[in-house]
């Protein structure tokens, strides 16, 4: 088999002899490296296309840079927020206990203060109301500073809580204060001599009582009008059996003529304690209960206490 190679030059036709095996091995040869360097071209087209040099995959790698540190952004954020939602929910929960002491300081302070029942209830949630005036603030947005809202919010309780406790203080101070104050009649019966001037019952002539008198069997209880201290329970000078009591607060009350001492000396006293009994001794016309009120050393008319109540 022959192949002719036409050219358009002058030159003449050249003639390829298959025939010949050294020429088929050349011409096999010069296919061979045609074809191998196609291939070649093609891989290298191939990598180029694929390469990392290429813009748009560049593009996208350029992008997923970003991504990727924001999500380790959004990781931290999360972090922080659930570090606040951490400190909300301590500083809430102080402000529950800071609430429950408040209530239970207001449920105090109304048993002590003796407030009507219903005026001050501290288990239902104060009364509200008005007009709707609209804004332009949604009623869902929260403060610009909710930490500093609450920090305010707390300091306010704390403000709150110490008035009262003041309160409470000034209320028990005047309960104390009104439970050493004489009040009420040291024994059942009826006045039957009154402080100041009178005709003395033994001699007639005009002397001045120091006290009143109250009329009552013989062994009625004789109880403590209020708190205090016995300073002395024994016999005196016209006073038959007689208990005194210092009250600390420049009062004394003296309980004259008794049938019988129950209360001692440095003994401690509160108000309706039975001191003693009712009776005769000493100077006296019959079974009653002399009462004498001293305050700051001096004697004074006992009436308004007998006749006040606590």
């Amino acid at each position: 088999m022959q192949i002719i190679l036409v050219s358009r030059g002058r030159k003449g036709p050249k003639t390829l002899d298959l025939t010949c095996r050294r020429m088929r091995c050349k011409v096999a040869g010069m296919v061979l490296a045609g074809v191998l360097g196609i291939a070649g071209l093609g891989a290298g087209v191939a990598l180029a296309m694929a390469g990392p040099k290429d813009p748009a995959l560049g593009a996208v790698g350029r992008i997923g840079d970003p991504v990727a540190g924001q999500g380790a952004s959004m990781d931290a954020v999360r972090r922080d927020a659930q570090r606040e939602l951490n400190a909300l929910a301590v500083k809430l929960g102080q402000l529950q206990a800071q609430s429950v002491r408040l209530n239970a300081l207001g449920e105090r302070l109304t048993q002590v203060g003796k407030l009507d029942d219903g005026e001050f209830n501290f288990d239902e949630d104060p009364g509200q109301g008005g007009p709707e005036v609209t804004t332009d603030t949604p009623a869902y947005a929260l403060p610009s500073a909710l930490d500093q809202s609450i920090d305010q919010l707390s300091g306010q309780f704390d403000a709150q809580q110490a008035q009262l406790e003041a309160l409470n203080d000034m209320l028990l101070d005047r309960k104390i204060e009104s439970g050493l104050r004489p009040a009420g009649m040291p024994v059942n019966g009826y006045i039957s001599s009154f402080f100041g001037g009178r005709a003395d019952p033994f001699s007639g002539h005009s002397a001045r009582h120091t006290g009143i008198d109250i009329a009552a069997p013989k062994g009625t209880p004789v109880t403590a009008v209020a708190e205090g201290l016995v300073t002395f329970a024994g016999q005196r000078s016209g006073y038959g059996d007689v208990v005194e009591i210092d009250h600390g607060n420049g009062y004394m009350t003296r309980y004259a003529h008794n049938s019988l001492l129950i209360a001692k000396p440095g003994q401690r006293v509160h108000v309706g304690d039975e001191i003693a009994k009712a009776g005769s001794t000493g100077r006296s016309t019959g079974s009653h209960v002399h009462f004498e009120v001293w305050y700051h050393d001096r004697v004074v008319n006992p009436l308004a206490y007998v006749r006040s109540h606590r």
